[in-house]
């Protein structure tokens, strides 16, 4: 169920019922990065992983299945948190790694490549002029930032990308914090990636309890994906329609949370 306005409490204040509902169960543990592990900035590059919070995952990631997933080219977010006892989906879990040495790789939707790079070199040419807009390319994937592009030009910004996408019938444009994400008009998400994750690691289960940490809309489908069987976790100070079942105000509260969960995770080993 879609939560309006806030009525799911905080995943901090009300952490004893998620440690009960861990009971006798295995956790399953996925993170998005940017607005979750990070503070939200201007630009992506200025996203930086603290040591704290990486010690932080680092021992979930020795206590249980703990993955990244994020809209991030998965080297780049492989790069940035620097842990390899992890798994990593990036780009919206269109590329999926498992720990080292596990040789797990999954990759969907390279079929996509070809349009993607094509769209990237037009959308280079015709957005190279509007002052403060970032082009990322991930292969999979496209994102527009205009965090810092002036209100009165995004507009523009949006129906120049919606003109050119109507020469790419199998791409889509969807909505993030000040960006605008272009994806393969595919079955796929980081909701998918979770789902796939949990079958290749036997917790497709009901002893397993997966949890979903997350910000942006595209997270939206994470915490579907978990509902009913574990936890969805929204990062966010402002209320706002959600399929979470709990919330946390920002990096630093999912911090906080999540050396609770490694102790608890722990303790009960």
């Amino acid at each position: 169920m879609v939560s309006p306005e806030w009525t799911i409490p905080s995943a901090l204040t009300d952490f004893h019922d998620i440690e009960r509902a861990l009971e006798g169960r295995r956790a399953a543990v996925f993170l998005d990065y940017d607005g979750t592990l990070t503070p939200i900035v201007d630009t992506p590059a200025q996203a930086v992983l603290s040591e704290e919070m990486r010690g932080t995952v680092r021992r979930l990631g020795d206590r249980c299945v703990t993955a990244i997933v994020s809209g991030r080219g998965r080297e780049d977010v492989q790069e940035r948190v620097r842990l390899d006892n992890l798994f990593y989906a990036g780009t919206h879990g269109f590329d999926i790694v498992g720990p080292a040495g596990s040789g797990i790789h999954h990759q969907v939707g390279q079929e996509f490549l070809p349009a993607m790079e094509e769209l990237h070199q037009r959308l280079h040419r015709t957005l190279a002029r509007v002052p403060g807009l970032l082009l990322e390319t991930k292969g999979y994937s496209m994102s527009v930032h205009y965090r810092l592009v002036e209100n009165g030009a995004v507009a523009e910004v949006e129906a120049l990308i919606d003109g050119l996408l109507q020469d790419y019938p199998g791409l889509r444009k969807t909505h993030g914090k000040k960006v605008f994400e272009i994806r393969p008009r595919f079955d796929w998400n980081k909701g998918k990636a979770v789902q796939w994750i949990l079958q290749a690691m036997g917790l497709d289960q009901p002893d397993a309890m997966p949890l979903y940490v997350g910000d942006d809309a595209t997270d939206e489908d994470g915490f579907e994906a978990v509902a009913g069987r574990g936890v969805g976790i929204l990062v966010e100070d402002r209320p706002g329609p959600t399929a979470a079942s709990y919330r946390l105000k920002d990096d630093a509260e999912v911090g906080r949370f999540l050396e609770r969960l490694a102790r608890t995770i722990h303790e009960s080993a």
